[in-house]
């Protein structure tokens, strides 16, 4: 039912020739639609926003709605939770068109502004969700659970307080120019390498996500602030990476040509425990289609998405709003974008006797 405010109504003018009465149209607002909360079932709901209803209303839109609203009602402005569904439908999209025909009947243009808005808001409490434990308790119990998930027998790697590794979210806008060529990765497409730690519990620990998608995973990791807090051993315990990755004495990598037993024993404990890294991005990418699909976004908007969706994915643990996906599927999703890791660009190689030790210590032990 259209909405028509009497009061904007124009006043009544006479036509001083034939004296007929002459009104002027009002102006008005086509923007009705059935409330998807009533409209859709729990399932259906979930299918296309990604959350359950109560995620939604009493979880995430309690943390961008006073900053969402507006102090009158000028302009019939689209309110707080009609902008966040307008945009968790474009994360689980890709796509403007279908946004706009699932949702609220507005312009493509207002859903880009909605979209880059509640992004940016999201993404601003990337400090609240995404960061290392700081308890002791809860980095002793990330160890632990590291260590489970590669355990062999009785071994397992020691000390582990995450899993490292990039992924690449494909670009699909077409306004590059030649300087932009640097954003081609190694497949021939423009991408974003978006660096992730991860911890046991699939969750976020920290991301990097504005990189190019031709600079090599050790260069990201080399000039992110994870490096430093670790150089300077503001963090404790171990990462886990690929050969993509330098051996350093707080990132363990597998061994590149094993000559005994204790060492492929130990490459195949080290790509268990590693594995969970390859699988967060693999369930982030199935919940978040835009980011497997690709963003047609300005970068700044891009790169914003790409911090919005971790820090959603945190919260859907947080509220164990968990979406069921075959295991397959999930590693099928992330191995389409990957490719295998280059050796890393430097090696100061003060890791390998670190390395060594460990590997000597976890099978003397377990002798």
């Amino acid at each position: 039912m259209d909405m028509i405010n009497i009061s904007e109504i124009e006043d009544i003018n006479l036509s001083s020739e034939d004296e007929e009465v002459q009104i002027r149209v009002p102006k008005r607002y086509i923007r009705d639609g059935e409330n998807p909360f009533e409209f859709y079932n729990e399932s259906e709901f979930k299918k296309r926003f990604r959350f359950a209803k109560n995620s939604i209303m009493f979880g995430i839109l309690p943390l961008i709605e006073e900053r969402l609203s507006k102090i009158n009602n000028r302009g019939l402005p689209i309110t707080p939770v009609f902008q966040l569904l307008i945009s968790l439908r474009f994360y689980a999209t890709a796509s403007f068109q279908l946004v706009m025909g699932d949702v609220i009947k507005v312009s493509q243009p207002t859903i880009s502004r909605i979209i880059f808005r509640v992004s940016t808001l999201l993404a601003s409490h990337i400090n609240v969700y995404i960061k290392m434990p700081l308890s002791a308790v809860k980095r002793i119990e990330n160890k632990r659970l590291f260590e489970e998930l590669g355990r062999v027998g009785a071994i397992g790697l020691p000390s582990i307080s995450g899993a490292i590794d990039c992924t690449h979210i494909r670009l699909t806008h077409t306004r590059f120019q030649a300087i932009d060529e640097i954003f081609r990765n190694r497949k021939g497409y423009f991408s974003l390498n978006v660096q992730a730690v991860v911890g046991p519990h699939t969750e976020f620990l920290d991301i990097v996500p504005e990189w190019p998608g031709s600079e090599h995973d050790s260069r990201i990791f080399q000039n992110s602030r994870i490096y430093m807090r670790y150089r300077q051993r503001e963090l404790d315990g171990m990462l886990v990476g690929d050969g993509g990755y330098p051996s350093l004495p707080f990132l363990l990598t597998p061994i590149n040509n094993p000559i005994s037993d204790e060492k492929e024993s130990y490459n195949i404990i080290h790509g268990k425990t590693r594995r969970i890294v390859e699988r967060v991005f693999g369930i982030w990418k199935r919940r978040f289609p835009c980011l497997s699909r690709g963003l047609q976004t300005k970068l700044i908007t891009s790169t914003t998405i790409v911090i919005a969706c971790a820090v959603l994915h945190n919260l859907s643990l947080i509220y164990n709003d968990i979406m069921e996906v075959e295991e397959e599927e999930v590693e099928n999703i992330n191995q389409d974008d990957e490719v295998p890791p280059l050796p890393p660009h430097w090696q100061p190689g003060d890791g390998f006797l670190v390395r060594n030790a460990i590997i000597e210590r976890m099978f003397r032990l377990n002798v």
